[in-house]
Protein backbone atom coordinates (compact mmCIF):
# COMPACT_ATOMS: atom_id res chain seq x y z
CA UNK A 1 0.00 0.00 0.00
CA UNK A 2 1.84 3.24 -1.16
CA UNK A 3 0.39 6.34 0.88
CA UNK A 4 0.60 9.59 -0.73
CA UNK A 5 2.46 12.55 0.52
CA UNK A 6 -0.79 13.77 2.22
CA UNK A 7 -1.40 10.77 3.89
CA UNK A 8 1.70 10.35 5.34
CA UNK A 9 1.73 13.49 6.88
CA UNK A 10 -2.09 12.86 7.92
CA UNK A 11 -0.55 9.20 9.40
CA UNK A 12 2.57 10.77 10.76
CA UNK A 13 0.63 13.66 12.57
CA UNK A 14 -2.00 11.14 13.60
CA UNK A 15 0.84 8.80 14.98
CA UNK A 16 2.65 11.78 17.05
CA UNK A 17 -1.01 13.15 18.25
CA UNK A 18 -1.81 9.12 20.05
CA UNK A 19 1.63 8.64 21.14
CA UNK A 20 1.58 12.25 23.06
CA UNK A 21 -2.10 11.27 24.33
CA UNK A 22 -0.55 8.30 25.49
CA UNK A 23 2.75 9.75 26.94
CA UNK A 24 0.19 11.98 28.68
CA UNK A 25 -1.84 9.24 30.03
CA UNK A 26 1.25 6.77 30.95
CA UNK A 27 4.12 9.17 31.95
CA UNK A 28 3.22 12.85 32.13
CA UNK A 29 0.23 12.38 34.19
CA UNK A 30 1.66 10.46 36.28
CA UNK A 31 4.85 11.83 37.35
CA UNK A 32 2.82 15.27 37.87
CA UNK A 33 -0.09 13.38 40.44
CA UNK A 34 3.46 12.49 42.26
CA UNK A 35 4.95 15.97 41.67
CA UNK A 36 1.92 16.87 43.36
CA UNK A 37 1.41 14.23 45.98
CA UNK A 38 5.13 14.93 46.87
CA UNK A 39 4.82 18.92 46.92
CA UNK A 40 1.74 17.96 49.69
CA UNK A 41 3.36 15.83 51.59
CA UNK A 42 6.79 18.13 52.02
CA UNK A 43 4.35 20.98 53.31
CA UNK A 44 2.61 18.79 55.73
CA UNK A 45 6.30 17.21 56.97
CA UNK A 46 7.42 20.97 57.27
CA UNK A 47 4.82 21.85 59.25
CA UNK A 48 4.89 19.09 61.33
CA UNK A 49 8.92 20.46 61.57
CA UNK A 50 7.89 23.87 62.63
CA UNK A 51 5.97 22.97 65.19
CA UNK A 52 7.84 20.16 66.67
CA UNK A 53 11.02 22.73 66.76
CA UNK A 54 8.20 24.98 68.43
CA UNK A 55 8.14 22.50 71.24
CA UNK A 56 11.38 21.67 72.14
CA UNK A 57 11.93 25.09 72.14
CA UNK A 58 8.90 25.61 74.66
CA UNK A 59 10.10 22.25 76.36
CA UNK A 60 13.78 24.18 76.92
CA UNK A 61 12.28 27.17 78.38
CA UNK A 62 10.04 25.09 81.12
CA UNK A 63 12.75 22.31 81.50
CA UNK A 64 13.94 24.94 84.64
CA UNK A 65 10.42 25.63 86.37
CA UNK A 66 9.47 21.83 85.67
CA UNK A 67 12.96 20.92 87.43
CA UNK A 68 12.03 23.64 90.20
CA UNK A 69 8.57 21.89 90.60
CA UNK A 70 9.50 18.46 91.00
CA UNK A 71 11.94 19.65 93.64
CA UNK A 72 10.32 21.82 95.27
CA UNK A 73 6.68 20.35 95.22
CA UNK A 74 6.43 16.94 94.29
CA UNK A 75 7.13 14.40 96.33
CA UNK A 76 9.10 10.80 95.71
CA UNK A 77 7.11 8.80 98.60
CA UNK A 78 3.40 8.43 98.18
CA UNK A 79 2.95 8.92 101.65
CA UNK A 80 4.22 12.33 101.65
CA UNK A 81 2.30 13.23 98.78
CA UNK A 82 -0.80 12.02 100.53
CA UNK A 83 0.70 14.34 103.68
CA UNK A 84 1.29 17.16 101.69
CA UNK A 85 -2.65 17.30 100.31
CA UNK A 86 -4.06 17.24 103.34
CA UNK A 87 -2.23 19.36 105.27
CA UNK A 88 -2.56 22.19 102.13
CA UNK A 89 -6.57 21.61 101.86
CA UNK A 90 -6.98 21.94 105.74
CA UNK A 91 -4.83 25.27 105.81
CA UNK A 92 -6.25 26.68 102.62
CA UNK A 93 -10.03 25.53 103.92
CA UNK A 94 -9.25 27.36 107.61
CA UNK A 95 -7.82 30.66 105.77
CA UNK A 96 -10.83 30.68 103.41
CA UNK A 97 -13.69 30.48 105.91
CA UNK A 98 -14.53 26.57 104.96
CA UNK A 99 -15.26 24.00 106.81
CA UNK A 100 -14.55 21.27 106.01
CA UNK A 101 -16.61 17.80 106.84
CA UNK A 102 -15.08 14.95 104.88
CA UNK A 103 -11.42 14.16 103.63
CA UNK A 104 -10.95 10.81 102.14
CA UNK A 105 -7.61 10.08 100.02
CA UNK A 106 -7.41 7.16 97.67
CA UNK A 107 -4.14 5.79 95.35
CA UNK A 108 -5.27 5.15 92.16
CA UNK A 109 -3.18 2.02 90.58
CA UNK A 110 0.63 2.94 89.80
CA UNK A 111 0.02 2.92 85.95
CA UNK A 112 2.08 6.09 84.26
CA UNK A 113 4.96 7.58 85.03
CA UNK A 114 3.50 9.91 87.57
CA UNK A 115 1.02 7.90 89.63
CA UNK A 116 -2.34 9.63 91.02
CA UNK A 117 -3.20 10.60 94.63
CA UNK A 118 -7.36 11.57 95.14
CA UNK A 119 -8.57 13.30 97.88
CA UNK A 120 -12.20 13.90 97.97
CA UNK A 121 -13.77 16.50 100.36
CA UNK A 122 -16.77 17.49 101.06
CA UNK A 123 -17.50 21.09 103.24
CA UNK A 124 -19.53 24.44 103.52
CA UNK A 125 -19.25 27.46 103.45
CA UNK A 126 -20.49 30.65 101.61
CA UNK A 127 -20.09 32.24 98.29
CA UNK A 128 -16.75 33.89 99.40
CA UNK A 129 -15.36 31.23 101.24
CA UNK A 130 -15.56 28.51 98.23
CA UNK A 131 -14.20 30.94 95.61
CA UNK A 132 -11.46 31.79 97.85
CA UNK A 133 -10.21 28.13 98.81
CA UNK A 134 -11.00 27.39 94.75
CA UNK A 135 -8.30 30.52 94.31
CA UNK A 136 -5.93 28.88 96.67
CA UNK A 137 -5.95 25.32 94.79
CA UNK A 138 -5.93 26.82 91.86
CA UNK A 139 -2.29 29.58 92.78
CA UNK A 140 -0.74 26.67 94.35
CA UNK A 141 2.71 26.22 94.38
CA UNK A 142 2.46 22.40 95.33
CA UNK A 143 1.03 19.62 91.93
CA UNK A 144 -2.47 19.58 92.46
CA UNK A 145 -5.80 20.10 90.54
CA UNK A 146 -9.46 20.43 90.39
CA UNK A 147 -10.51 17.40 88.91
CA UNK A 148 -14.56 17.33 90.45
CA UNK A 149 -16.66 19.64 92.00
CA UNK A 150 -20.15 20.05 93.02
CA UNK A 151 -21.39 23.36 94.80
CA UNK A 152 -25.32 23.18 96.09
CA UNK A 153 -27.58 25.54 98.33
CA UNK A 154 -28.20 24.25 101.75
CA UNK A 155 -30.50 26.84 102.36
CA UNK A 156 -32.14 28.68 99.62
CA UNK A 157 -32.05 31.92 99.30
CA UNK A 158 -29.24 31.93 101.43
CA UNK A 159 -25.66 32.36 100.82
CA UNK A 160 -25.24 28.99 102.68
CA UNK A 161 -23.35 26.48 100.46
CA UNK A 162 -22.12 23.27 100.58
CA UNK A 163 -19.85 21.79 98.15
CA UNK A 164 -18.13 18.94 97.57
CA UNK A 165 -14.66 18.06 95.73
CA UNK A 166 -11.93 15.87 93.98
CA UNK A 167 -8.45 16.93 93.91
CA UNK A 168 -6.08 15.22 93.16
CA UNK A 169 -2.03 14.90 93.20
CA UNK A 170 0.88 13.23 91.81
CA UNK A 171 4.43 12.23 92.76
CA UNK A 172 7.47 10.95 91.28
CA UNK A 173 8.00 7.43 92.73
CA UNK A 174 11.49 6.57 93.03
CA UNK A 175 13.42 4.96 89.74
CA UNK A 176 13.67 0.87 89.90
CA UNK A 177 17.14 0.96 90.37
CA UNK A 178 17.44 3.30 93.21
CA UNK A 179 14.64 1.14 95.23
CA UNK A 180 16.88 -1.91 94.47
CA UNK A 181 19.88 -0.60 95.74
CA UNK A 182 17.95 0.88 98.48
CA UNK A 183 17.09 -3.00 99.64
CA UNK A 184 20.34 -4.97 99.32
CA UNK A 185 22.19 -5.31 102.01
CA UNK A 186 25.14 -3.65 103.05
CA UNK A 187 28.72 -5.39 102.81
CA UNK A 188 30.10 -4.02 105.42
CA UNK A 189 26.59 -5.26 107.93
CA UNK A 190 27.76 -9.03 108.23
CA UNK A 191 29.66 -9.69 111.37
CA UNK A 192 32.99 -11.29 109.40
Amino acid sequence: MVLSKRERVIAIGTLIAVGAFALDRLVISRLWAQFNQTQAQQASLITQLRRDQELIVKRDQLAPKWREMIQTSMKNDPLEAESQILHAIRNWAEESGVTLSLLKLDRLPDKTRLPEITLQASGTGNLRSAARLLWRVQTATIAIKVDELQITSRTPGADDLSFQFRLSTVYVPPSPAMTSAASKPSDHAGGR
